[in-house]
């Protein structure tokens, strides 16, 4: 059996965005654009998701204030599993012993 291989096409980053902004602006069904611009109309509904959600800068910005509270947390949890470490490693040591 003869198997063809589709070839994966690669778009630029410019091409992309272009598209996006056309299909936005148009006034033409999402198919019929990406018709138009030879490629395949989930493509570019893929696209038009990809380039309408919110950018990372939306994210609430980390302060000194909040990194010492972090710090402070993780500092407690180390106490706690050093603690606990500790615990278990005496615990094991006394059942050892016990064996004998």
């Amino acid at each position: 059996m003869n198997q063809e291989k589709q070839k994966v096409k690669i778009y630029s980053a410019e091409f992309r965005a272009t598209s996006v902004k056309l299909a936005i602006d148009s006034d033409l069904p999402i198919a019929q654009t990406a018709k138009n611009l030879g490629i395949n109309p989930n493509t570019l509904h893929t696209w038009i998701n990809k380039y309408s959600q919110p950018k990372e800068q939306n994210k609430a910005v980390r302060t000194d204030e909040h990194l010492y509270d972090e710090l402070k947390r993780l500092k407690k949890e180390i106490a706690r599993l050093t603690e606990e470490r500790d615990l278990l490693k005496k615990a094991a040591a006394y059942f050892a012993r016990e064996q004998r």
